[in-house]
């Protein structure tokens, strides 16, 4: 059985290639991450196993890459990238990668709530063009941060920001527990919260959750961050709500089109802060992603 990386960059392609041991199935690396999805057939040329970082697999597509049975993808959110259950119809299984990055995305998080809270980016930016900008920043401690969702991500960021001092308050769709952690309804973390964090996967479901109505039912000067996936928040809403100052300040790592274009709405806006759906990008993190990845490709060889 053989396997594919389709789209490795560099430094993914090294720490795979340190992973590797004797017996592992043969897996290729194709060193360009810059695939488009019509490459699929070419680059896996027969290949059993395919191991995808970022690259849209069509489904039509798929039905092009004759032998390819297994879909590894490199996260959770494959959705956002191809069709599972039409894959499944197929007879290609998608298999997903939890966990690895939770500590670095939550990292990021809290570097955004606190970016936003003090402005930290606008002033670097005002210093650099000649102007001395001093604005006053919202302090944190005693304030309340509200999780929408509540996996691993959300736990990790709920460890850092009670360790900082502030109340935590979660809404989940399963029930759950964490201590320090207030379980809440959906419509009173939307309320009661000072800084609101997105923590969900993106489905028919969650798509457009954080609607206007609910931007509108948030603390005025709320800030907003988001980690997990742009089309969760109303785009629209989200930033008449940033030009209104209905939300002082939003931190995203995730859009509704990456990459975000040059002369995007949020570029405009100084109370925004926008980082390049990176949040999961560390070397702990990449290593973990790596080593599971490998797991997955042992595991499909072994009929497992």
């Amino acid at each position: 059985m053989r396997g594919v990386f389709v789209d490795a960059n560099e430094s993914l392609a090294v720490i795979f290639e340190r992973l590797q041991v004797q017996g592992d199935p043969e897996v290729r690396i194709n060193r360009d991450p810059d695939v488009k999805p019509e490459d699929y057939p070419a680059i896996l040329d027969g290949a059993e196993i395919a191991i995808v970082d970022h690259t849209a697999l069509p489904t039509d597509i798929a039905k092009q890459c004759t032998g390819l049975k297994h879909v590894v993808f490199l996260g959770t959110g494959a959705r956002s990238y191809m069709n599972p259950e039409e894959l499944a119809e197929l007879g290609i299984e998608v298999h997903l990668i939890k966990g690895y990055g939770d500590t670095a995305v939550a990292e990021c998080a809290i570097a955004l709530m606190w970016e936003g809270a003090r402005g930290l980016a606008k002033m670097d930016r005002g210093i650099r063009a000649g102007n001395w900008l001093r604005d006053d920043g919202m302090q944190l401690t005693g304030k309340t941060l509200g999780l929408i969702g509540f996996g691993g991500i959300a736990s990790e960021v709920a460890r850092i920001a009670l360790g900082s001092g502030m109340r935590v308050i979660a809404w989940n769709r399963s029930p759950k527990k964490f201590p320090k952690v207030e379980f809440l309804d959906y419509d009173e973390v939307l309320t009661e919260s000072d800084v609101i964090s997105i923590h969900l996967l993106l489905n028919d479901e969650t798509r457009g959750m954080i609607s206007r109505a609910c931007i509108e039912a948030m603390k005025p000067g709320v800030i907003l961050v988001n980690t997990a996936r742009g089309a969760i928040v109303d785009e629209e809403a989200m930033i008449d709500a940033l030009q209104s100052g209905q939300i002082r300040h939003a931190g995203l790592d995730v859009f509704n089109i990456e990459p975000l274009p040059a002369d995007h709405p949020l570029t405009k806006l100084d109370n925004v802060t926008l980082s390049a759906h990176s949040a999961f990008r560390t070397p702990e993190a990449s290593e973990n992603l790596m080593r599971a990845a490998w797991q997955h490709c042992r595991r499909i060889v072994r009929g497992k």
